[in-house]
């Protein structure tokens, strides 16, 4: 069970020694992330409006929903939990109860975007609608006054689609009190911009390796303006490809035993999942037959 915030991770990300994390949709995911090895796990709501709903991210589910959904992640692991928060699911007073929301659920971070809600993901279609800065501001503001954990980061995303623009509304977002500056990666087109970004604001940026981020830049590029660094969606698009390719194979022959993909063996399977454990706690405290 994941913690949730801690000295050490807060003074991590905000020391810029990057904290690398993988995008989950569901606790299984999350768990498989924490066993390969990464710093955090990051709940994303691109994979998790997929995996909840089967729709696409257009903050459909509720503020509710997600909670649960990143409530189960944080039960499910002890790394760091990151919640893609959304557009705070309201306004000043709403993104309030939001946050103690997120927070109770055992998160370290969350991600909150200045989008008009329901908001539009950018990754997908083009000019989403921002907010007004001041109107931004407070809910940042409202934000910080509603953690109740000072090691909970406040991650403040910015989707306005000029670098001036997103440069202004950071360097407010900080002000503000935001511990961590997030850009969509459509809006910095190279490297060079983002380090200016780091360098007006003042604080490590938070990025979704995505795009030309994921395909032009190396590991220590990221590092060297990155807080935290998170592949928000490799493990659901290598998820969606993999069923795809063995369920259709299955739908067509019937059969197993031509999959063009390797199964995970029912054993190693059981132990990953926690049975042995499960079975354990039984024998301690279940009457036995």
């Amino acid at each position: 069970m994941s913690h949730g915030p801690s000295n050490d991770y807060r003074d991590r990300v905000l020391a810029q020694q990057t904290v690398w994390a993988a995008g989950a949709y569901d606790a299984f995911s999350a768990k498989m992330i924490e066993r390969a090895g990464f710093d955090a796990v990051m709940t994303s709501g691109f994979g998790v409006s997929a995996s909840l709903l089967g729709m696409p991210d257009a903050e459909l589910y509720t503020m509710t929903e997600n909670a649960g959904v990143v409530r189960n992640v944080a039960n499910a692991v002890k790394i760091p939990v990151i919640a893609d928060m959304d557009t705070g699911y309201g306004n000043a007073i709403n993104v309030m109860r939001s946050v103690r929301e997120f927070e109770s659920a055992g998160t370290s971070a969350i991600i909150m975007e200045d989008q008009m809600a329901p908001k539009r993901c950018p990754i997908c279609v083009s000019g989403v609608e921002t907010i007004g800065m001041e109107e931004a501001v407070k809910k940042i503001e409202a934000a910080v006054e509603a953690r109740r954990n000072p090691n909970m980061l406040i991650i403040a995303r910015t989707d306005v689609d000029t670098v001036p623009e997103a440069i202004r509304r950071a360097k407010a977002y900080v002000a503000a009190g935001a511990d961590v500056i997030q850009p969509i990666s459509n809006t910095f087109k190279d490297l060079d911009g983002l380090k200016t970004l780091r360098k007006e604001t003042g604080v490590p940026l938070s990025l979704q390796i995505l795009g030309w981020l994921e395909r032009d830049l190396t590991p220590e590029q990221i590092a060297s303006v990155a807080g935290m660094a998170t592949f928000a969606l490799v493990p659901l698009m290598t998820a969606a490809a993999a069923l795809e390719k063995n369920l259709a194979q299955l739908a067509r022959d019937k059969t197993s035993r031509n999959l063009p993909l390797e199964r995970m063996d029912h054993h190693q399977f059981i132990d990953l999942i926690g049975f042995p454990e499960i079975e354990q706690l039984q024998l301690r405290f279940l009457e036995q037959a």
